[in-house]
């Protein structure tokens, strides 16, 4: 088994989805960018964004061999220096950043531009891992659990400044250290919070508190004499109330105003079409103007019209959209939802622990891009810059999801090799 080539092992499926979403991807990145330029030229032309993206392509097909020529122990062993890499090169964009369109999230090397935080969530991801395979860490200690969110804390205090979409995925660690044993009320109150600070931007925050304490009081009443706890209750009502009332004061002050008016076009409190609202109208209109089966390749208006912004980038899905119609939305979207399905089925199966939460960060990750784009592009939340997996046009975001996906397919080839 040790003399077996790592490719013989390699899970093909996963492999296959991926080149597929790649390829699906740049088609529409250059349909997308030929609304920029006065007529179809080659694919070869590194001047024009498609051929960027293809040559991003291709440079990643020699980054996947040096991910799995490497030992996969290599990633379990030098995780946590992978990691402490990772928060330097976030903590340099303060020094050597670059400011592109308001975040200095870049470094720049001539034409060349490199966003570390699309790298540091597979440092973080290698983190997270290393530390919950540890056979001392059980997450329903509260030490434990302040440990495995300083990890994950960490290099979003690095990002947020600079890039708060970005910043915000790093969250979905929270399912994986669900699954691992972190107790079920962090997920509760965390969805609670969620809901809370939307209602509260809608619903009038004393109105909010009286239908909370009544819920409260509700749940109080109707449960067993032995389990009432009013100071228990009174605490979370506090906590509740405090938390509602809080939340004007930090959308004003905190929240940059863009976000705020993309918050409220999304909530309906400002219609804005020619403003902050356009890319969103835009996108709308795009996506319904493809009927069923969509213009079809090449031929969608509102892309060739150049009236989506951004549309080679955090809007790609509308170009699916127009062009190819619904039934290409929904190949795409199944696409997605098979390959995080596959790696989870892989994550079940693998030998160690290591290598089954590092899977679980895999497809936590790339769930949450996959699921807040779509929700971005078809106007159920705000835009806040999250690229659509292996489809926006980026090398940085490629090459981030390339090795993040093949560094989990080496560990699960190498599984067999353990024997």
């Amino acid at each position: 088994m040790k003399n077996q080539s790592v490719t013989n092992n390699l899970d093909w499926m996963s492999v296959g989805i991926y080149i597929t979403l790649v390829i699906l991807g740049w088609l529409n990145i250059y349909s997308s960018s030929l609304s920029s330029i006065a007529e179809e030229t080659s694919i070869f032309d590194f001047t024009q964004i498609y051929g960027k993206q293809f040559l991003f392509i291709i440079l990643s097909v020699p980054l996947i061999f040096v991910v799995l020529s490497v030992d996969g122990k290599f990633y379990e062993k030098f995780s946590s220096v992978i990691y402490i890499i990772g928060l330097l090169s976030l903590a340099g964009l303060f020094v050597f950043g670059k400011s592109i369109k308001g975040n200095t999230n870049w470094y720049s090397f001539g034409s060349f531009g490199i966003q570390p935080s699309e790298f540091v969530k597979a440092s973080t991801a290698l983190a997270i891992a290393k530390y919950l395979s540890d056979v001392q860490v059980n997450l329903k200690d509260t030490n434990r659990q302040i440990q495995a969110f300083g990890i994950l804390f960490l290099p979003m205090l690095l990002i947020v400044l600079h890039d708060p979409g970005s910043a915000l995925i790093f969250t979905i660690f929270i399912l994986v250290l669900y699954r691992e044993g972190l107790p079920s009320w962090y997920v509760w109150t965390g969805f609670i919070a969620l809901v809370l600070f939307v209602l509260a931007l809608i619903v009038k925050p004393l109105i909010l508190t009286i239908i909370a304490l009544a819920i409260i009081l509700l749940i109080y009443y109707r449960s067993r004499i032995i389990n009432r706890n009013w100071i228990l209750s009174s605490i979370i009502f506090l906590m509740i109330g405090g938390f509602v009332f809080s939340v004007d004061y930090v959308f004003e002050n905190v929240f940059k105003q863009h976000h705020r008016d993309r918050f409220n076009i999304i909530l309906g409190k400002e219609v804005d079409m020619k403003g902050i609202g356009y890319n969103i109208n835009q996108s709308e209109i795009a996506i319904g103007s493809g009927g069923w089966f969509g213009k079809g390749y090449l031929e969608g208006t509102q892309t060739k019209g150049g009236f989506v912004p951004e549309q080679h980038t955090d809007y790609i899905f509308t170009t699916v959209g127009e062009e190819w119609g619904f039934a290409g939305c929904i190949l795409v979207m199944l696409l997605f939802v098979f390959l995080i399905i596959r790696i989870i089925y892989l994550a079940e199966r693998q030998k160690t622990k290591f290598s089954r939460v590092y899977g679980y960060c895999v497809a936590s990750i790339l769930f949450i891009h996959f699921f807040l784009n779509i929700a971005m592009v078809v106007g159920v939340f705000p835009t806040i810059g999250i690229p659509l997996p292996f489809f926006s046009y980026g090398g940085s975001g490629l090459w981030g999801f390339t090795i993040l996906l093949f560094i989990f397919l080496k560990m699960d080839a190498n599984k067999v090799n353990e024997w």
